[in-house]
């Protein structure tokens, strides 16, 4: 019982900052920007990808013609002048303002989130200093699993990776804290 309180308020707390960190300070936002020419943009979006939902890369080479030598060369040739796009598309919009349902889910993620590493700080009698360092640790380790390989393999913006971290750290440690706060009290 003490894990699932623990992790309840560690997702209140990691929700809250997430909140602040992205309508106040405007890290969710480092490295977005707006096209110069949306209009264009978006009417080339559905005559070049079609009406499938996914991610798109932009120049991009199928994997089965990864050892096609003249497919390879053609690629290598088209990428020295190309611009390059990782998309994410959906052929119908969503109204990104309406974000009742997104807050719901970021809701949950972050409560999962927390009574996993609640129950990793709750398995012995650590000290508080020893389950923030955990907290910590769960922040870096999970940057590290998901903004580098984005940055490194998809070419995210290493602001946008970087201000990630920020979130992420900050975060786990005010929850981490939170966490281990109720973790070490004493039961009564």
């Amino acid at each position: 019982m003490r894990v699932l309180v623990a992790g309840i308020i560690g997702g209140i707390v990691i929700f809250i900052w997430g909140a602040l960190a992205h309508t106040i300070l405007g890290l969710g936002m480092v490295g977005i920007h707006q096209p110069v020419n949306e209009d264009a943009t978006l009417n080339g979006l559905r005559p070049g990808l079609g009406q499938q939902a996914g991610i798109y890369m932009v120049p991009s080479l199928a994997p089965d013609k990864m050892s096609d030598k003249g497919a390879l060369q053609l690629y290598t040739q088209k990428v020295q002048n190309a611009p390059y796009a990782f998309i994410v598309y959906m052929p119908q919009a969503d109204n990104m303002t309406q974000m009742g349902p997104q807050l719901g889910r970021q809701w949950a993620s972050d409560t999962l989130a927390a009574l996993a590493l609640a129950f990793v700080m709750g398995l012995a009698a650590f000290s508080f200093g020893r389950r923030i360092s955990i907290a910590i640790a769960a922040a870096i380790f999970s940057w590290l699993c998901t903004m580098v390989p984005y940055w490194n393999w998809y070419r995210f913006p290493l602001d946008f990776t970087l201000a990630a971290l920020v979130e992420q750290l900050v975060g786990w440690i005010l929850a981490g804290a939170a966490m281990a706060w109720w973790l070490g009290r004493r039961a009564r």
